[in-house]
Protein backbone atom coordinates (compact mmCIF):
# COMPACT_ATOMS: atom_id res chain seq x y z
CA UNK A 1 0.00 0.00 0.00
CA UNK A 2 0.88 3.14 -0.77
CA UNK A 3 0.11 7.08 0.27
CA UNK A 4 -0.51 9.21 -2.51
CA UNK A 5 -0.38 12.84 -3.41
CA UNK A 6 -2.68 14.00 -5.48
CA UNK A 7 -2.72 17.10 -8.72
CA UNK A 8 -5.34 19.79 -8.41
CA UNK A 9 -6.66 20.69 -11.96
CA UNK A 10 -7.15 25.24 -11.36
CA UNK A 11 -10.26 24.72 -14.30
CA UNK A 12 -11.61 28.07 -14.32
CA UNK A 13 -15.60 26.86 -13.48
CA UNK A 14 -14.42 25.33 -10.02
CA UNK A 15 -14.63 25.96 -6.77
CA UNK A 16 -12.32 28.10 -4.57
CA UNK A 17 -13.53 26.24 -1.24
CA UNK A 18 -15.42 23.06 -1.82
CA UNK A 19 -12.82 20.65 -2.08
CA UNK A 20 -10.60 22.30 0.36
CA UNK A 21 -13.92 22.30 2.91
CA UNK A 22 -13.81 18.46 2.17
CA UNK A 23 -10.81 17.51 2.73
CA UNK A 24 -10.11 20.14 5.81
CA UNK A 25 -7.37 21.96 3.99
CA UNK A 26 -6.71 25.83 3.01
CA UNK A 27 -7.87 26.86 0.42
CA UNK A 28 -5.13 28.10 -2.34
CA UNK A 29 -6.55 31.02 -3.21
CA UNK A 30 -7.92 30.09 -6.77
CA UNK A 31 -10.39 27.94 -8.53
CA UNK A 32 -9.98 24.22 -7.63
CA UNK A 33 -11.97 22.49 -10.09
CA UNK A 34 -11.03 18.54 -9.99
CA UNK A 35 -8.53 16.47 -7.52
CA UNK A 36 -7.16 13.63 -9.87
CA UNK A 37 -6.53 10.21 -8.06
CA UNK A 38 -4.82 7.52 -10.13
CA UNK A 39 -2.11 7.15 -12.50
CA UNK A 40 -3.39 9.27 -15.85
CA UNK A 41 0.05 10.40 -17.71
CA UNK A 42 -1.36 14.02 -18.16
CA UNK A 43 -1.60 14.05 -14.38
CA UNK A 44 -0.47 11.26 -12.03
CA UNK A 45 -0.56 10.80 -8.13
CA UNK A 46 2.93 10.52 -6.60
CA UNK A 47 3.24 7.56 -4.46
CA UNK A 48 5.16 7.28 -1.29
CA UNK A 49 7.55 4.40 -1.69
CA UNK A 50 7.87 3.10 2.10
CA UNK A 51 10.87 0.90 1.33
CA UNK A 52 13.08 3.27 0.25
CA UNK A 53 11.47 6.72 1.23
CA UNK A 54 11.48 8.13 -2.57
CA UNK A 55 8.26 8.89 -4.45
CA UNK A 56 7.24 8.12 -7.48
CA UNK A 57 4.49 9.03 -10.39
CA UNK A 58 2.24 6.19 -9.98
CA UNK A 59 2.45 5.50 -13.96
CA UNK A 60 5.56 4.85 -13.80
CA UNK A 61 5.31 2.88 -9.82
CA UNK A 62 2.88 0.42 -11.86
CA UNK A 63 4.73 -0.11 -14.89
CA UNK A 64 7.87 -1.81 -13.02
CA UNK A 65 5.29 -4.59 -12.45
CA UNK A 66 2.10 -4.46 -13.86
CA UNK A 67 1.03 -7.31 -12.68
CA UNK A 68 2.13 -7.12 -9.19
CA UNK A 69 0.02 -3.69 -9.07
CA UNK A 70 -3.05 -4.65 -11.19
CA UNK A 71 -3.47 -8.31 -11.20
CA UNK A 72 -3.28 -10.60 -14.00
CA UNK A 73 -6.80 -10.47 -14.43
CA UNK A 74 -6.66 -6.52 -15.07
CA UNK A 75 -3.55 -6.27 -17.13
CA UNK A 76 -5.32 -9.24 -19.66
CA UNK A 77 -8.36 -7.06 -19.67
CA UNK A 78 -7.14 -3.56 -19.83
CA UNK A 79 -3.58 -3.60 -20.54
CA UNK A 80 -0.64 -2.94 -17.87
CA UNK A 81 -2.04 0.58 -16.92
CA UNK A 82 -4.81 1.77 -14.13
CA UNK A 83 -7.93 1.22 -16.26
CA UNK A 84 -9.93 3.68 -13.87
CA UNK A 85 -9.24 7.32 -12.91
CA UNK A 86 -11.08 8.61 -9.87
CA UNK A 87 -11.61 12.50 -9.30
CA UNK A 88 -13.49 15.12 -6.87
CA UNK A 89 -15.08 17.18 -8.85
CA UNK A 90 -16.71 21.23 -7.75
CA UNK A 91 -18.11 23.27 -10.16
CA UNK A 92 -19.23 26.65 -9.46
CA UNK A 93 -19.78 27.19 -13.08
CA UNK A 94 -21.55 24.98 -16.03
CA UNK A 95 -18.93 22.88 -17.47
CA UNK A 96 -18.96 22.47 -21.13
CA UNK A 97 -21.23 20.33 -22.83
CA UNK A 98 -20.09 17.32 -23.90
CA UNK A 99 -19.41 13.83 -25.08
CA UNK A 100 -17.12 10.80 -25.05
CA UNK A 101 -16.20 8.35 -27.87
CA UNK A 102 -16.75 4.55 -27.70
CA UNK A 103 -13.96 2.41 -27.31
CA UNK A 104 -13.81 1.64 -31.19
CA UNK A 105 -14.63 5.30 -31.55
CA UNK A 106 -11.40 6.50 -29.64
CA UNK A 107 -8.99 4.26 -31.47
CA UNK A 108 -9.96 5.03 -34.35
CA UNK A 109 -10.02 9.04 -34.10
CA UNK A 110 -6.40 8.26 -31.92
CA UNK A 111 -4.93 6.50 -34.58
CA UNK A 112 -6.35 8.90 -37.36
CA UNK A 113 -5.22 11.85 -35.80
CA UNK A 114 -1.63 10.55 -35.27
CA UNK A 115 -1.25 9.30 -38.98
CA UNK A 116 -2.41 12.94 -39.89
CA UNK A 117 0.44 14.69 -37.61
CA UNK A 118 -2.11 16.54 -35.52
CA UNK A 119 0.06 17.74 -32.38
CA UNK A 120 -1.01 15.91 -29.55
CA UNK A 121 -1.27 19.26 -27.49
CA UNK A 122 -3.25 20.98 -30.41
CA UNK A 123 -6.09 23.06 -29.31
CA UNK A 124 -8.14 21.08 -32.45
CA UNK A 125 -7.08 17.97 -30.95
CA UNK A 126 -9.78 15.64 -30.61
CA UNK A 127 -8.45 12.14 -29.64
CA UNK A 128 -5.78 13.02 -26.61
CA UNK A 129 -5.54 8.83 -26.33
CA UNK A 130 -6.76 5.39 -27.85
CA UNK A 131 -9.48 4.74 -24.19
CA UNK A 132 -13.24 5.24 -24.24
CA UNK A 133 -14.34 7.61 -21.06
CA UNK A 134 -17.79 6.14 -19.52
CA UNK A 135 -17.79 8.00 -16.03
CA UNK A 136 -20.37 8.16 -13.05
CA UNK A 137 -20.55 11.30 -10.48
CA UNK A 138 -21.71 10.56 -6.99
CA UNK A 139 -23.20 13.42 -5.44
CA UNK A 140 -21.39 15.12 -2.17
CA UNK A 141 -24.42 17.78 -2.28
CA UNK A 142 -26.68 18.62 -3.86
CA UNK A 143 -25.26 18.35 -7.71
CA UNK A 144 -27.30 19.82 -11.03
CA UNK A 145 -26.43 19.07 -14.59
CA UNK A 146 -27.53 18.04 -17.96
CA UNK A 147 -27.86 14.08 -19.03
CA UNK A 148 -28.68 13.06 -21.96
CA UNK A 149 -31.31 13.89 -24.38
CA UNK A 150 -35.43 13.13 -23.09
CA UNK A 151 -38.37 12.06 -25.39
CA UNK A 152 -38.64 14.78 -28.41
CA UNK A 153 -42.49 15.40 -27.48
CA UNK A 154 -41.26 16.90 -23.90
CA UNK A 155 -38.94 19.29 -25.50
CA UNK A 156 -41.50 20.47 -27.71
CA UNK A 157 -44.14 21.41 -25.23
CA UNK A 158 -41.23 23.59 -23.87
CA UNK A 159 -40.28 25.24 -27.26
CA UNK A 160 -44.57 25.96 -27.61
CA UNK A 161 -44.25 27.65 -24.61
CA UNK A 162 -41.46 29.57 -25.46
CA UNK A 163 -43.62 30.72 -28.05
CA UNK A 164 -46.17 31.74 -26.31
CA UNK A 165 -43.94 34.23 -24.17
CA UNK A 166 -43.85 36.60 -26.97
CA UNK A 167 -46.14 39.31 -27.22
CA UNK A 168 -49.19 38.91 -29.51
CA UNK A 169 -49.04 39.41 -32.60
CA UNK A 170 -44.72 40.19 -32.49
CA UNK A 171 -44.11 36.47 -32.94
CA UNK A 172 -41.39 34.37 -31.86
CA UNK A 173 -37.93 33.60 -33.78
CA UNK A 174 -38.45 31.70 -36.69
CA UNK A 175 -35.67 29.52 -35.16
CA UNK A 176 -38.16 28.48 -32.47
CA UNK A 177 -41.08 27.38 -34.54
CA UNK A 178 -38.48 25.40 -36.89
CA UNK A 179 -37.69 23.51 -33.64
CA UNK A 180 -41.34 23.08 -33.12
CA UNK A 181 -41.43 21.36 -35.92
CA UNK A 182 -38.22 19.31 -35.97
CA UNK A 183 -39.18 17.83 -33.00
CA UNK A 184 -42.76 16.51 -34.19
CA UNK A 185 -40.76 14.37 -36.80
CA UNK A 186 -42.33 10.75 -36.56
CA UNK A 187 -38.48 9.40 -36.25
CA UNK A 188 -37.94 10.89 -33.00
CA UNK A 189 -33.83 10.25 -33.15
CA UNK A 190 -33.90 12.11 -36.51
CA UNK A 191 -35.76 14.88 -35.19
CA UNK A 192 -34.12 15.66 -31.97
CA UNK A 193 -30.90 15.18 -34.22
CA UNK A 194 -31.83 17.90 -36.63
CA UNK A 195 -32.69 20.50 -33.84
CA UNK A 196 -29.55 19.68 -32.67
CA UNK A 197 -27.89 20.36 -35.83
CA UNK A 198 -29.98 23.58 -36.82
CA UNK A 199 -28.94 25.25 -33.17
CA UNK A 200 -24.71 23.73 -33.42
CA UNK A 201 -24.39 24.85 -37.24
CA UNK A 202 -27.06 27.66 -37.15
CA UNK A 203 -23.65 30.65 -36.15
CA UNK A 204 -24.79 34.18 -35.60
CA UNK A 205 -28.62 33.46 -36.66
CA UNK A 206 -28.84 31.32 -33.81
CA UNK A 207 -26.86 33.94 -31.34
CA UNK A 208 -29.52 36.54 -32.10
CA UNK A 209 -32.83 34.33 -31.97
CA UNK A 210 -31.44 32.84 -28.40
CA UNK A 211 -30.78 36.74 -26.87
CA UNK A 212 -34.79 37.08 -28.19
CA UNK A 213 -35.77 33.92 -25.95
CA UNK A 214 -33.74 35.26 -23.54
CA UNK A 215 -35.30 38.74 -23.07
CA UNK A 216 -38.97 37.31 -23.42
CA UNK A 217 -38.46 35.04 -20.61
CA UNK A 218 -36.23 37.26 -18.28
CA UNK A 219 -39.91 39.40 -19.05
CA UNK A 220 -41.87 36.96 -17.15
CA UNK A 221 -43.30 36.74 -13.70
CA UNK A 222 -42.89 32.85 -13.47
CA UNK A 223 -41.31 30.42 -15.60
CA UNK A 224 -43.62 28.03 -14.18
CA UNK A 225 -43.88 24.88 -15.20
CA UNK A 226 -40.15 24.62 -16.63
CA UNK A 227 -38.84 26.79 -14.30
CA UNK A 228 -35.55 24.23 -13.61
CA UNK A 229 -35.03 24.05 -17.84
CA UNK A 230 -35.62 28.06 -18.54
CA UNK A 231 -33.98 29.25 -15.34
CA UNK A 232 -31.27 27.25 -16.74
CA UNK A 233 -31.23 29.08 -20.24
CA UNK A 234 -31.14 32.55 -18.73
CA UNK A 235 -27.80 31.28 -16.46
CA UNK A 236 -26.29 29.84 -19.56
CA UNK A 237 -26.82 32.65 -21.15
CA UNK A 238 -25.49 35.30 -18.80
CA UNK A 239 -22.28 33.37 -19.07
CA UNK A 240 -22.24 32.22 -22.96
CA UNK A 241 -24.47 34.50 -24.78
CA UNK A 242 -26.08 33.54 -27.96
CA UNK A 243 -23.70 30.28 -27.54
CA UNK A 244 -25.98 27.64 -28.90
CA UNK A 245 -25.53 25.34 -25.79
CA UNK A 246 -28.15 27.85 -24.18
CA UNK A 247 -30.78 26.34 -26.14
CA UNK A 248 -29.17 22.95 -26.83
CA UNK A 249 -29.77 22.34 -22.94
CA UNK A 250 -33.43 22.21 -23.58
CA UNK A 251 -32.77 18.95 -25.40
CA UNK A 252 -31.29 17.59 -22.72
CA UNK A 253 -32.48 15.70 -19.42
CA UNK A 254 -31.90 18.47 -16.43
CA UNK A 255 -31.49 16.62 -13.24
CA UNK A 256 -31.14 17.66 -9.99
CA UNK A 257 -28.76 14.66 -7.71
CA UNK A 258 -29.74 15.07 -3.91
CA UNK A 259 -26.48 13.70 -1.81
CA UNK A 260 -25.76 10.51 -2.38
CA UNK A 261 -27.31 9.82 -5.96
CA UNK A 262 -25.45 8.58 -8.77
CA UNK A 263 -25.54 8.87 -12.36
CA UNK A 264 -23.47 6.77 -14.57
CA UNK A 265 -22.75 8.40 -18.72
CA UNK A 266 -22.01 5.74 -21.22
CA UNK A 267 -20.43 7.12 -24.77
CA UNK A 268 -22.39 8.89 -26.87
CA UNK A 269 -24.68 10.51 -23.87
CA UNK A 270 -24.39 14.70 -24.11
CA UNK A 271 -23.72 16.12 -20.87
CA UNK A 272 -23.05 18.97 -18.76
CA UNK A 273 -22.32 19.10 -15.19
CA UNK A 274 -24.31 22.68 -13.93
CA UNK A 275 -22.90 23.04 -9.93
CA UNK A 276 -21.97 20.94 -7.05
CA UNK A 277 -19.58 18.52 -5.53
CA UNK A 278 -19.22 15.30 -6.50
CA UNK A 279 -16.77 12.10 -6.72
CA UNK A 280 -16.51 11.00 -10.56
CA UNK A 281 -15.25 7.87 -11.63
CA UNK A 282 -14.30 6.75 -15.64
CA UNK A 283 -12.08 5.34 -17.28
CA UNK A 284 -8.79 6.40 -17.62
CA UNK A 285 -9.25 9.16 -20.41
CA UNK A 286 -9.38 12.37 -21.58
CA UNK A 287 -11.15 12.26 -24.84
CA UNK A 288 -13.63 15.26 -24.78
CA UNK A 289 -16.04 16.40 -27.95
CA UNK A 290 -17.40 19.50 -26.99
CA UNK A 291 -20.81 20.63 -28.33
CA UNK A 292 -20.99 24.16 -26.75
CA UNK A 293 -20.51 26.12 -23.33
CA UNK A 294 -16.81 26.61 -24.21
CA UNK A 295 -14.64 28.92 -25.85
CA UNK A 296 -12.55 25.52 -27.16
CA UNK A 297 -12.85 24.04 -30.07
CA UNK A 298 -16.15 22.10 -31.52
CA UNK A 299 -15.30 19.44 -34.12
CA UNK A 300 -19.08 19.56 -35.63
CA UNK A 301 -18.83 16.84 -37.54
CA UNK A 302 -17.03 14.79 -35.76
CA UNK A 303 -19.21 15.79 -32.54
CA UNK A 304 -22.33 14.73 -35.01
CA UNK A 305 -20.77 11.03 -35.83
CA UNK A 306 -20.39 10.58 -31.63
CA UNK A 307 -23.67 11.59 -30.31
CA UNK A 308 -26.82 9.23 -29.69
CA UNK A 309 -29.90 10.99 -30.56
CA UNK A 310 -31.90 8.52 -28.96
CA UNK A 311 -33.99 9.59 -25.84
CA UNK A 312 -32.73 8.22 -22.62
CA UNK A 313 -33.65 7.83 -19.15
CA UNK A 314 -31.89 9.38 -16.75
CA UNK A 315 -29.46 7.15 -16.04
CA UNK A 316 -29.42 6.34 -12.33
CA UNK A 317 -27.47 4.24 -10.36
CA UNK A 318 -28.64 2.76 -7.47
CA UNK A 319 -26.37 1.24 -4.68
CA UNK A 320 -25.65 -2.47 -3.95
CA UNK A 321 -25.37 -3.35 -0.37
CA UNK A 322 -22.28 -5.39 0.55
CA UNK A 323 -22.49 -7.49 2.91
CA UNK A 324 -20.96 -5.26 5.85
CA UNK A 325 -24.00 -2.73 4.81
CA UNK A 326 -21.61 -0.69 2.77
CA UNK A 327 -23.29 0.85 -0.98
CA UNK A 328 -21.26 -0.33 -3.96
CA UNK A 329 -22.16 1.29 -7.14
CA UNK A 330 -21.47 -0.67 -9.95
CA UNK A 331 -22.30 0.79 -13.72
CA UNK A 332 -22.13 -1.17 -16.49
CA UNK A 333 -18.78 -0.58 -17.36
CA UNK A 334 -16.36 -3.55 -16.13
CA UNK A 335 -13.32 -0.67 -16.01
CA UNK A 336 -14.45 0.64 -12.53
CA UNK A 337 -17.15 0.42 -9.59
CA UNK A 338 -16.95 2.86 -6.68
CA UNK A 339 -17.39 1.73 -2.93
CA UNK A 340 -18.90 3.88 -0.67
CA UNK A 341 -17.23 3.05 3.15
CA UNK A 342 -19.23 5.17 6.33
CA UNK A 343 -18.02 3.54 9.68
CA UNK A 344 -20.10 4.61 13.43
CA UNK A 345 -18.24 4.82 16.45
CA UNK A 346 -18.97 0.93 17.23
CA UNK A 347 -18.16 -0.16 13.69
CA UNK A 348 -16.86 -2.94 12.58
CA UNK A 349 -14.12 -3.37 10.24
CA UNK A 350 -15.58 -3.55 6.78
CA UNK A 351 -13.43 -5.28 3.78
CA UNK A 352 -12.05 -3.14 0.52
CA UNK A 353 -14.21 -3.98 -2.00
CA UNK A 354 -11.29 -5.18 -4.40
CA UNK A 355 -10.94 -6.36 -8.23
CA UNK A 356 -7.18 -5.88 -9.11
CA UNK A 357 -5.86 -2.32 -8.01
CA UNK A 358 -7.62 0.37 -5.43
CA UNK A 359 -7.44 3.81 -4.37
CA UNK A 360 -8.99 5.05 -1.40
CA UNK A 361 -9.71 8.94 -0.41
CA UNK A 362 -10.65 9.49 3.20
CA UNK A 363 -13.09 12.62 3.29
CA UNK A 364 -14.48 12.65 7.05
CA UNK A 365 -12.55 10.53 10.36
CA UNK A 366 -9.23 8.83 10.01
CA UNK A 367 -9.06 4.64 8.89
CA UNK A 368 -6.44 2.47 8.67
CA UNK A 369 -5.90 -0.10 5.66
CA UNK A 370 -5.15 -3.71 7.08
CA UNK A 371 -3.86 -6.43 4.87
CA UNK A 372 -1.55 -9.19 5.79
CA UNK A 373 1.42 -7.36 3.98
CA UNK A 374 1.22 -4.30 6.14
CA UNK A 375 -1.55 -2.06 7.30
CA UNK A 376 -1.42 2.31 6.34
CA UNK A 377 -3.30 5.01 7.92
CA UNK A 378 -5.09 7.85 6.72
CA UNK A 379 -6.60 10.55 8.22
CA UNK A 380 -9.11 12.78 6.18
CA UNK A 381 -7.89 14.42 3.16
CA UNK A 382 -4.90 11.46 2.57
CA UNK A 383 -5.52 8.54 0.12
CA UNK A 384 -3.94 5.50 -1.02
CA UNK A 385 -3.36 3.32 -3.75
CA UNK A 386 -3.46 -0.72 -2.89
CA UNK A 387 -1.80 -3.12 -5.11
CA UNK A 388 -3.44 -5.78 -6.46
CA UNK A 389 -1.23 -7.88 -4.51
CA UNK A 390 -2.33 -6.72 -1.39
CA UNK A 391 -5.76 -8.07 -1.06
CA UNK A 392 -7.47 -8.48 0.92
CA UNK A 393 -7.81 -5.46 2.76
CA UNK A 394 -9.83 -4.34 5.68
CA UNK A 395 -10.65 -0.66 6.85
CA UNK A 396 -10.82 -0.05 10.21
CA UNK A 397 -11.72 3.18 12.27
CA UNK A 398 -8.57 4.48 14.35
CA UNK A 399 -9.43 3.57 17.73
CA UNK A 400 -10.35 6.34 20.63
CA UNK A 401 -11.50 8.57 17.06
CA UNK A 402 -14.76 9.70 17.96
CA UNK A 403 -15.11 11.46 14.42
CA UNK A 404 -17.53 8.99 12.34
CA UNK A 405 -15.52 7.88 9.01
CA UNK A 406 -16.33 8.47 5.65
CA UNK A 407 -13.93 7.18 2.75
CA UNK A 408 -14.50 5.85 -1.08
CA UNK A 409 -12.93 3.36 -2.99
CA UNK A 410 -12.36 2.54 -6.65
CA UNK A 411 -11.36 -0.06 -8.04
CA UNK A 412 -12.01 -2.81 -11.04
CA UNK A 413 -15.66 -3.88 -11.43
CA UNK A 414 -14.41 -7.53 -13.27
Amino acid sequence: MYEIENVLRDYAWGSTTAIASLLGRPESGGPEAELWIGAHPDSPSVAQVPEDGTRSPLDALISSDPEHFLGAESVSAFGPRLPFLAKILAAAQPLSLQVHPSLEQAREGFARENADGVDAHAPNRNYKDDNHKPEMIFALTPFEALCGFRPAAETREVFQYIARAFPEGGGSPALVQALIDDLAAADEGAGLRQAFERLITGGQGVAEDTALVVEALLSRASLAPYQAELGTVISLNEKYPGDPGVLISLLLNRISLKPGEAVYLPAGNVHAYLHGLGVEVMASSDNVLRGGLTPKHVDVPELLNTINFHPVAVPMLDAEKTVMGQELFRPPFEEFQLQRIELGPEAAPVPLAQSGAAVVIVVAGEVYLDSPKGDLQLSRGRSAFVAAAEAPINVHRVAGSAEPVLAFAVTTGL
